[in-house]
């Protein structure tokens, strides 16, 4: 399958931690957010957190670990989002999918604020939680991402699965002026993001997309 025109990215977080985000400015990676400690609901598992903040670094910049840049997917519904819905045990959080919310960036303009603002930034091939990842740093170099894995939502099995995972990687923070969209599952958690964003300079527009979970 070929590269899509323009890519999108797409990061999950509970609804609660709209409010820290707006008035952060920003999203922060998960080292920044050890300092400052949590805000809202943190989901994800805490061993993989660990590992990414500690073990994993990233070959094509080796000064920076994974847990130092904000991750996102390149498609919604994703893999973590499925552990999410059927409350994994080795996960903390275990309040379902329904109060995530889905907040979608263009790749292409978040590579541009990256490099004026001396940001480094990667892409992983699959899942950057594993031991045996592989990234890139050029957009040139995005057709090695393998999209119809992206894309599908028929992933059991290697190496579908772990094809499925592919990451972006922005060092440090995500600006929140980028993000250009929030997709939800129903109209109640709508309105929690519609309060969220109120009085907000930037607010993006909020979608009811229950196609985008489980």
């Amino acid at each position: 399958m070929a590269v899509p025109e323009n890519p999108k990215i797409y990061h999950i977080v509970h609804v609660d931690k709209l409010s820290s985000i707006i008035a952060d400015g920003c999203l922060w990676s998960d080292a920044v957010m050890v300092q400052r400690g949590p805000a809202g609901t943190v989901i994800g598992m805490n061993n993989i957190k660990t590992r990414r903040l500690n073990e994993l670094r990233l070959s094509s910049h080796p000064a920076v670990f994974v847990g130092q840049c904000v991750p996102f997917y390149f498609c919604p519904r994703s893999v973590m989002l499925y552990l999410i819905h059927r409350r994994n045990p080795e996960l903390a959080y275990q309040g379902g999918q329904g109060p995530i919310v889905h907040l979608v960036a263009d790749l292409k303009a978040a590579v541009d604020w990256a490099q004026a603002n001396q940001r480094r930034w990667a892409f992983t091939l699959s899942n950057a939680g594993s031991y045996y990842f592989e990234d890139r740093s050029s957009l040139d170099q995005l057709d090695q991402i393998k999209w119809a894995s992206v894309q599908t939502n028929h992933w059991a099995g290697s190496p579908t699965k772990e094809e499925k995972q592919a990451e972006f990687l922005l060092e440090m923070q995500f600006p929140w002026g980028l993000v250009e969209e929030i997709a939800v599952i129903n109209q109640g958690v709508g309105q929690q993001v519609g309060q969220a964003l109120a009085g907000a300079a930037h607010r993006p527009n909020t979608y009811i997309r229950p196609q985008w979970y489980y």
